[in-house]
């Protein structure tokens, strides 16, 4: 049975005391999934590539520059994002992931919301992302956010690289 309390999204970290492992647990979802799509082996954390396997342990290091958001029901971490800190006015929004049992409750929604205002706080004037071609409800849910498919940064086959313009907030 799906939860249907309240979601909110918090940036990270956020005090509780389960912040740390939920954000992990999050990630080596993300990335245990990934791997698994791209027809890679990986059985645990461990199996993961350096890079993917050091943002599961020490995301305080890894994202040190980054803010990083979480979505909570309950106190229970249900969904990530993470968004980089604009560079030449550019920032990406990065390891979107949304607890299967909490999908379709606009945890996803949520998170891509308050990156894009985050973004906008930040003064970045557009935010990209990269997401693999076969995540089609994940390009849905962008296309909806207004980002749109453009030449590719990645060198990665199977990417589908997308920006949107980032409007100035009013204050």
């Amino acid at each position: 049975m799906t939860d249907q309390r309240e979601v909110v999204v918090v940036r990270w970290p956020d005090g509780s005391p389960s912040s740390d492992e939920g954000l992990a647990a999050l990630l080596a979802a993300y990335h245990l999934r990934t791997e698994a799509e791209k027809g890679e082996t990986a059985v645990d954390v461990d199996g993961l590539p350096d890079r993917y396997r050091a943002e599961v342990t020490d995301p305080r290091t890894v994202f040190a520059d980054d803010v990083v958001l979480v979505a909570l029901s309950g106190g229970t971490a249900v969904g990530c994002l993470v968004v980089t800190t604009p560079t030449a006015g550019q920032a990406e929004v990065k390891r979107l992931w949304t607890d299967p049992a909490f999908r379709g409750l606009g945890v996803a929604s949520g998170l891509l919301g308050a990156a894009l205002a985050r973004a906008a706080d930040s003064g970045a004037s557009t935010v990209r992302l990269s997401v693999w071609r076969w995540r089609t409800g994940a390009i849905a849910l962008y296309e909806r956010f207004g980002f749109t498919a453009t030449e590719s940064w990645d060198e990665r086959d199977r990417l589908v690289c997308m920006e949107r313009v980032v409007p100035r907030r009013v204050l």
